[in-house]
């Protein structure tokens, strides 16, 4: 009897743990270690410089609320601030400060990392069409409304 392949869901879902996981010991490790993981998710790509908290609230598949808490926790600590959203004043835009800034910069760099020791593994030019084929894949796609 052979083993089953594992379903690629669950592929992505390990190394999508793997990812999250890597940023947030290496952002700890860099000295922002008075952050929760679910702070660190939300400074994944794009990051929430200039947008709406509705937006990364979508993004990160959390309701508005509980984007709210984080975003309250990272206004304290100085890592961003809300600020009137000038086309609609009822809206805030979310900007980083430079602490934020410099926190966001970290976690594109360890991502980056991440991906060199993919390439790495598979070679370059198969990860690159790793990257186009699941780009493909996530064209078309609508996001997920948060929870």
């Amino acid at each position: 009897m052979s083993t089953p392949r594992q379903q690629i869901g669950a592929l992505l879902r390990f190394l999508l743990h793997d990812v999250r996981a890597r940023i947030y010991e290496g952002v700890t490790a860099a000295g922002f270690d008075d952050l929760r993981p679910a702070h660190v998710t939300l400074f994944r790509w794009p990051g929430p410089d200039g947008r709406r908290p509705t937006e990364v609230a979508a993004d990160a598949q959390i309701t508005k609320q509980a984007l709210n808490d984080l975003l309250r926790d990272l206004e304290q600590r100085g890592y961003l601030e809300r600020h009137p959203d000038p086309s609609d004043n009822r809206a805030r835009i979310i900007r980083l400060t430079r602490r934020g800034k410099r926190l966001h910069k970290v976690a594109v760099g360890i991502h980056a990392q991440v991906e060199d020791e993919w390439a790495g593994k598979l070679g370059r030019k198969e990860f690159e069409k790793l990257r186009d084929q699941l780009g493909r894949l996530v064209d078309g796609i609508s996001r997920p409304a948060p929870r």
